[in-house]
C-alpha cells in the first residue's frame, strides 16, 4: 500500500497525493504577507462596521425626532396645566382666600416659563441637559426613573386589566 517502503502513521492505508507540503511550500505560506482569508475577513468587518455605523445614524436621527415630537406635546401639555391652574386662581380667591389664589398663580407662571423653556429646546440641547443632571445628581436621577418605571408599569398594566375586562364582556 504504501510507496517507497514509507511507514505510515497507524491507522492510514495510503498516502494521497499532493496532501504532504513540502519546506519550499511552508516558506511559502508563511512569506505571503496579506493571506486571501485575512483579506476577506477584513472586507467583511469593514462592511460590518459601515453598516454599523450608518444603522447607528440612523437610530440617532429617528431618536432625535421622536424626543422633538415629545418636547413639542410636553410643551402644549404643561401650557394647558399652567392655564388650568391659573384659571382656578380666581376661585381659590373665593374660596380660601388670596393668600392661596396667589399660589396658584406663581404655579401657573411656573408651569409657563417652564413650558416655554422646554419648547424654546432641541432635542440634542435637552439629551445634553439631562446627561449633566444624572452626572451631577445621579440618585436623584436613578429614583425619578424608578418612580417613572413603577408608573409605566401601573399604566399598562391597568390597559392590560381593561382588555382582559372588555373581552370577558363582549364574550357573555
Amino acid at each position: 500500500m504504501a510507496d517507497n517502503n514509507e511507514t505510515l502513521p497507524e491507522g492510514t492505508d495510503s498516502i494521497v497525493a499532493g496532501a504532504s507540503r513540502t519546506a519550499s511550500e511552508d516558506n511559502l505560506i508563511m512569506s505571503d504577507p496579506t493571506p486571501r482569508h485575512t483579506s476577506s475577513r477584513s472586507k467583511a468587518v469593514d462592511t460590518l462596521r459601515t453598516s454599523g455605523e450608518k444603522l447607528s445614524g440612523q437610530a440617532a436621527d429617528k431618536a432625535r425626532g421622536l424626543v422633538g415630537q415629545g418636547i413639542e406635546r410636553s410643551s402644549e401639555a404643561l401650557a394647558n396645566v399652567s392655564k388650568l391652574v391659573g384659571d382656578t386662581a380666581a376661585q381659590l380667591d373665593e374660596r380660601l382666600g388670596a393668600q392661596y389664589g396667589d399660589y396658584a398663580r406663581r404655579a401657573a407662571t411656573t408651569i409657563e416659563d417652564t413650558a416655554n423653556k422646554l419648547a424654546s429646546k432641541d432635542a440634542d440641547e435637552l439629551i445634553e441637559d439631562t446627561r449633566d443632571f444624572v452626572r451631577k445628581s445621579p440618585g436623584v436621577a436613578l429614583a425619578g426613573a424608578a418612580v417613572l418605571g413603577f408608573a409605566l408599569v401601573r399604566l399598562v398594566k391597568s390597559g392590560l386589566d381593561q382588555g382582559s375586562t372588555k373581552d370577558k364582556s363582549t364574550k357573555r
